[in-house]
């Protein structure tokens, strides 16, 4: 499948200075058919080095301070997209943004737990709801027919996990612990189907996604995809969302995972 977000207006993509929110940023800009804004997210800007360097070159990429866990950021971060964006509001919110530590049953911390939990999922809630206004902006002034979800429209994308799916926790899929990782994205996904379920009505797709196992800090050298296989993959599947994908979580392939 190809990538083609022609038709939309500005992608806004959190966690955009490393890893697979990079790569979104790298491989959106390699293509024609781009948004025309991409607006990517940092919680620190100055040190995102090959970020800035992409936006110097590219005069569609915008890049805005934003640390997803603490509040005054996140509305300082909506402001300044708004003054970007203007009346046309945020098309395709990409919640990337989130953390990963190495933690069994045996050294697993409360800490730990809470600290995954507010980056992971109670995070990209809060996000959401801060940029809500601008999704909802437009999506009222996207021309179809009423009905009709796409990220052409307004969508909420968030990145979540294989590993927060109780179903598959079992067998080989089970060898992962990370109890605050698999909990975390367990709870983002919840999260969505309830966004799906409040936000039918404004017409703003929202969808979970599951990147795959990608080579990132994150994912380790082990892991079977690279960051570019995933993030191609993955858009190709994101640009082609529509009504039908409302509330469900796929992989990066498209494919249906269970819940």
């Amino acid at each position: 499948m190809s990538v083609n977000f022609a038709g939309c207006n500005s992608v806004l993509i959190t966690g955009a200075s490393r890893g697979l929110g990079l790569q979104m940023v790298k491989h959106l800009v390699g293509i024609s058919e781009r948004p025309k804004k991409i607006i990517c997210t940092a919680r620190n800007p100055a040190s995102a080095q090959e970020l800035q360097q992409i936006a110097r070159s590219h005069p569609e990429v915008y890049v805005v301070p934003l640390d997803v866990v603490n509040d005054a950021s996140i509305e300082a971060a909506v402001q300044q997209v708004s003054g970007i964006v203007g009346p046309s509001g945020v098309n395709c919110l990409i919640n990337n943004a989130g953390i990963l530590i190495h933690s069994d049953l045996n050294s697993e911390t409360r800490e730990g737990m809470m600290k995954t939990f507010e980056s992971n999922t109670v995070s990209p809630l809060f996000v959401t709801k801060a940029f809500l206004p601008l999704l909802r902006a437009a999506a009222a002034g996207a021309v179809c027919d009423e009905g009709v979800m796409s990220v052409n429209r307004a969508a909420v994308i968030n990145i979540s996990s294989l590993l927060g799916s109780v179903e598959l926790n079992r067998g080989e899929f089970a060898a992962m612990k990370v109890y605050a990782y698999r909990v975390s994205k367990a709870g983002l996904n919840m999260v969505t189907r309830c966004l799906a379920v409040d936000l039918q009505n404004d017409g703003i797709l929202c969808t979970v996604v599951h990147p795959g196992w990608v080579q990132t800090d994150m994912g380790g050298k082990q892991a079977p995809l690279t960051p570019e296989q995933s993030i191609s993959s993955l858009l190709a599947v994101v640009c082609a969302l529509s009504e039908k994908d409302h509330g469900q979580f796929l992989d990066y392939e498209g494919k249906t995972l269970p819940w």
